[in-house]
């Protein structure tokens, strides 16, 4: 199974992500919108908006779309321009 860490410093990039992931795993948003309780809709939604998404939704949906969330500074990982600055 290939490894692959995915830097994310924005929402946006996180939403391509899970939409990327559940693609692959060939589910449809309904398919994972039943296994975490949700609606089509709402799964579309996070896709689209992942900044809506609460800590516990987003670790619901890394469960099963087989993701590990980790965390680490900034220091480790070498800085780009779109890295640089993140509004709050």
């Amino acid at each position: 199974m290939l490894h692959r860490t995915q830097p994310l410093v924005m929402a946006s990039q996180l939403g391509v992500v899970l939409q990327g992931t559940r693609k692959n795993l060939k589910l449809t948003q309904a398919q994972l919108g039943q296994r975490l309780g949700l609606s089509q809709r709402r799964v579309s939604e996070l896709e689209r908006a992942p900044g809506t998404l609460s800590v516990d939704q987003l670790l619901a949906l890394c469960a099963q779309l087989g993701l590990q969330l980790t965390v680490q500074s900034r220091e480790s990982a070498p800085q780009t321009p779109d890295t640089q600055t993140v509004e709050w």
